[in-house]
């Protein structure tokens, strides 16, 4: 078995970007208090992370994992989490059966 150097090197990316935030986490005072755009950012940054690794494995698979994917994000505008699971994998399902 062989290890891509590009796939290794971005598993090893991904995992100091985790080790890093949760560092930062533990090592930060609890009692700061962010305000305005750092506030916000760091409020954006978990769906920003989500979604870079999301995107690329829904554009690359077929048609089918795109339109599922589409009415997950549609379904996740209103509905719980729960709702939304179910949603995506009925979809998932649905669309593979379709394709073959």
């Amino acid at each position: 078995m062989s290890v891509d150097p590009d796939t290794l090197l971005a598993i090893l990316a991904m995992m100091a970007a985790t080790v890093a935030c949760r560092l930062v986490g533990l090592l930060l005072p609890a009692g700061i208090e962010w305000r305005g755009r750092l506030a916000a950012g760091l409020e954006a940054m978990p769906v920003a992370v989500l979604a870079a690794i999301v995107a690329p494995t829904l554009l690359a698979t077929g048609w089918a994992e795109t339109l599922a994917g589409a009415a997950v994000l549609l379904a996740a505008w209103r509905l719980p989490l729960t709702a939304v699971i179910v949603i995506g994998i009925v979809a998932a399902a649905g669309f593979r059966a379709l394709a073959a």
